[in-house]
């Protein structure tokens, strides 16, 4: 008898699933450009807590940036692109955003990761795609820090600390990125431009987000894990029982 119940109650609640799902699909609101952006109702949204929906947002928003990041070092810096033997900016780009998306680092530096990418792409010496190799790298190395993860569900772990540190490298990185020269004195990359009636912080700008994402996580994270313990406490302090059905 209770197993036929159950039975009843799990296809109620898929058919109430699909019913969800399909209505918010309906009543999806338009795109209206910039702004804050959600994301569509899916599946897997049902085994997220509140804080592996904020550490999927961010990831996206994050590995969002590091896609716009490489468009405008490509654009400032048209001779790398070129060396990795693409003809036009638009090819280069679809290829950039897949990887980036993946957390790959570039062929001829497989066997590298995450914070050895970013020294050799900011290596006077390194021949390759530095625009790539430094965007390639930064991607991995915040992947990596997440655990290799881009969605997370309940279950999932999280290092507060290495959170914290892939923010720490990221200004590294953004120091790096408007200090490197190369033996004539030029920049390896050119990036923020300031001078001459022009100014143009958007590199920094970019960095900066980047950088409260990843500290916000930081923070939330270690907050999680401690209001777990406190939230078990209080259930001793105020003799609260525990369900068992």
């Amino acid at each position: 008898m209770i197993g036929s119940v159950a039975s009843r109650v799990m296809v109620w609640a898929a058919l109430g699933l699909l019913a969800v799902l399909a209505l918010t699909g309906c009543a999806a609101p338009p795109d209206k450009g910039p702004g804050p952006k959600g994301e569509s109702l899916s599946a897997d949204q049902f085994v997220q807590n509140d804080i592996n929906r904020v550490q999927t947002l961010v990831m996206r928003d994050n590995l969002d940036s590091l896609v716009r990041l490489l468009d405008k070092l490509y654009r400032r810096n048209p001779a790398e692109w070129r060396k990795a033997g693409f003809t036009d900016l638009k090819s280069a780009l679809a290829q950039g955003d897949t990887r980036i998306r993946k957390g790959e680092v570039p062929k001829e530096l497989e066997g590298l990761q995450d914070i050895e990418v970013l020294s050799v792409a900011m290596d006077p010496r390194y021949p390759g795609d530095r625009a790539a190799a430094f965007v390639l790298g930064l991607s991995n190395m915040i992947i990596a820090a997440h655990g290799g993860l881009t969605r997370f569900h309940v279950g999932d772990s999280v290092d507060a600390r290495h959170v914290f540190n892939a923010a720490r490298n990221v200004e590294i990185a953004a120091w790096m990125l408007s200090s490197r020269r190369d033996a004539r004195g030029q920049p390896l990359l050119l990036s923020n431009e300031l001078g001459n009636g022009v100014t143009n912080l958007s590199f920094e700008r970019e960095f900066g987000r980047m950088i409260a994402r990843l500290d916000l996580v930081a923070e939330l994270q270690d907050e999680s894990v401690r209001r777990i313990g406190i939230g078990y406490l209080q259930g001793l302090l105020f003799f609260n029982f525990l369900p068992v059905r």
